[in-house]
């Protein structure tokens, strides 16, 4: 295959501010940045540095309107935890439809982007990763 997924692009009003608090979060490395973008990657020598595709955020002049069709799905080690410390930083709770029995939890950055926060994975599903 000649192609490979290099990075993912959020459209913002303010990359600088919102690419450190995504790499606030997901705990990496800001690699470049311009007035008009911020690109993270994985922490250097981490299992997922050159593997995850990098995170780029662009500068649009339009605001967000409506929910967004793609997000990102966070696995953590503690649920709880994870989400108590992006609300920490400044996510908020967000209701896109979800059913009180979804095992995930559904957050808005400082933007207002979507993101989820996924159940941690049992011992038995690590066993088999």
């Amino acid at each position: 295959m000649s192609l490979q997924w290099q990075c993912i692009i959020v459209d913002c009003a303010d990359p600088q501010e919102l690419g450190p608090w995504w790499a606030e979060l997901l705990g990496w490395r800001i690699t470049h940045t311009s007035e008009k973008e911020v690109v993270l990657e994985p922490p250097l020598g981490s299992p997922q540095d050159g593997v995850s595709p990098d995170i780029l955020f662009v500068k649009v002049p339009e605001g967000k309107s409506v929910k967004n069709r793609l997000h990102l799905d966070l696995r953590p080690d503690d649920q709880a935890a994870e989400v108590a410390r992006a609300e920490a930083l400044g996510a908020k709770r967000a209701d896109v439809g979800q059913d009180d029995s979804s095992s995930w939890i559904v957050m808005n950055d400082p933007a207002g982007n979507e993101f989820c926060i996924l159940r941690a994975f049992t011992p038995e599903e690590l066993a088999t990763l």
